[in-house]
């Protein structure tokens, strides 16, 4: 009898795997190690990928498992990204005006995209106008509640500008990295896509026969765990749905995370949450991370181009995202608008996240990838500290509480 699957893993894979998840737990310590200054974790773990890679000590490769897993955290990141936009209750009016900042944001980020690529810039010009205008909300969440803005009106706005700047970016590439523009068969297709999706979401917010609640609730605290396999159920089928129907599959993970995060938009929730958590957060999404500078062209962002690229794609970063907080400068004043920019120009998941999509597709060049992540890692180090010093006068304004009858989302 053969032990399972045993003899289908060498040995040099197994130590690349333990050392991918060596470094997953090491940037747990590393990035909060300083006592004042808290650095995010999502670079010490491309830092540390890139360290046992092949471009530096050589220790462990990217092979097929780690891939394999990796792909799983990019799903899982786009699914938590979903179930992020349900749970953070912002105004809709903040909502709505993020929005219209980020239409403002995506249509110069796209002209200067294209302005790129026509000198000579070998990506596509839309997908680097997209990558300048996301806004990692995740990596800002955690040093706005630390820094006591989170409750105040630079926060509810910092709220605003990241929902618009993660939901959106993830829509538009979701969508035009698998060719449904101009495709009558593929549009077709994604409005069936989003019917099932929202239906799913009709029924699983209405539909709850007292015996399964009971058997999701009493579950939670024992091996059974109803309620994490069915929203890993829904995550699976989605993407599989995605996949299916021509899509990329990070779409299916994002609509399963709005979803789940419909569903589990209750203090009954939280568990639930807390427990796909530790999945995602304590296993999956650090591998993709790590995976990622496995896979870092070191090389290309240290050459002269490499980095003269990656301090323009810093400068756009903050142009193109400052651009839509002029529109919150009638409330917040100069100071914390220019904060604002700077919280809004702060993006790295996401950017890694449409380069690795991107790489896929052919849409966007290797060397250029590198200096766009290069770009991202120096701005959640940096970006952060300069907005929290630009805007700490007058940081204090609690922001106004929902009016009534203005609902969240």
């Amino acid at each position: 009898m053969h032990t399972l699957a045993a003899a289908s893993v060498t040995s040099t894979e197994a130590r690349s795997l333990v050392l991918v998840l060596a470094c997953s737990a090491a940037a747990a310590f590393l990035s909060r190690i300083g006592r004042r200054a808290v650095v995010p974790t999502v670079v010490i773990e491309i830092i540390l990928g890139i360290a046992i890679g092949p471009e530096a000590l050589g220790w462990a490769t990217p092979n097929e498992f780690i891939r394999f897993l990796a792909n799983l955290g990019l799903a899982v990141l786009f699914f938590f990204a979903g179930l992020e936009v349900v749970e953070r209750h912002v105004p809709r009016s903040s909502i709505i005006r993020g929005t219209f900042g980020w239409a403002i944001s995506i249509a110069l980020g796209i002209a200067l995209g294209y302005t790129l690529s026509h000198f000579g810039l070998d990506s596509a010009g839309w997908l680097l106008g997209v990558a300048f205008s996301t806004t990692s909300l995740g990596t800002l969440v955690p040093i706005l509640s630390d820094s006591g803005v989170l409750p105040t009106r630079l926060g509810t706005a910092v709220l605003g500008t990241g929902v618009a700047g993660e939901f959106w970016p993830i829509v538009v590439i979701s969508v035009f990295l698998t060719g449904v523009y101009g495709a009558t068969t593929e549009v077709v297709l994604l409005l069936v896509f989003g019917g099932i999706s929202i239906g799913a979401a009709l029924v699983a917010l209405r539909a709850r026969p007292p015996r399964v609640i009971t058997i999701l609730r009493d579950t939670l605290e024992s091996t059974g765990q109803a309620a994490v396999r069915l929203s890993i159920l829904l995550l699976g089928a989605l993407v599989l749905l995605a996949i299916d129907v021509g899509f990329d599959f990070v779409l299916g993970a994002f609509a399963a995370g709005l979803i789940v995060g419909l569903v589990l938009n209750s203090p009954e929730g939280q568990l639930v949450k807390i427990r796909l958590e530790g999945i995602a957060f304590g296993f999956l999404i650090p591998v993709y991370f790590v995976t990622t500078g496995l896979q870092f062209d070191l090389d290309s962002l240290l050459s002269a181009r490499g980095l003269a690229l990656a301090a323009l794609f810093l400068g756009l970063l903050l142009v193109v995202r400052g651009a839509s907080a002029l529109l919150w400068l009638g409330d917040l004043g100069g100071r914390q608008t220019a904060g604002l920019a700077l919280y809004g120009a702060t993006a790295l998941p996401l950017i890694v996240a449409i380069v690795s999509v991107g790489t896929e597709h052919g849409a966007i060049a290797a060397n250029v990838g590198a200096s766009l992540i290069g770009a991202g890692m120096i701005s959640v180090l940096v970006y952060p500290l300069l907005a929290g010093a630009v805007s700490r006068v007058g940081a204090l304004v609690v922001a106004a509480p929902v009016a009534a009858g203005e609902s969240e989302f």
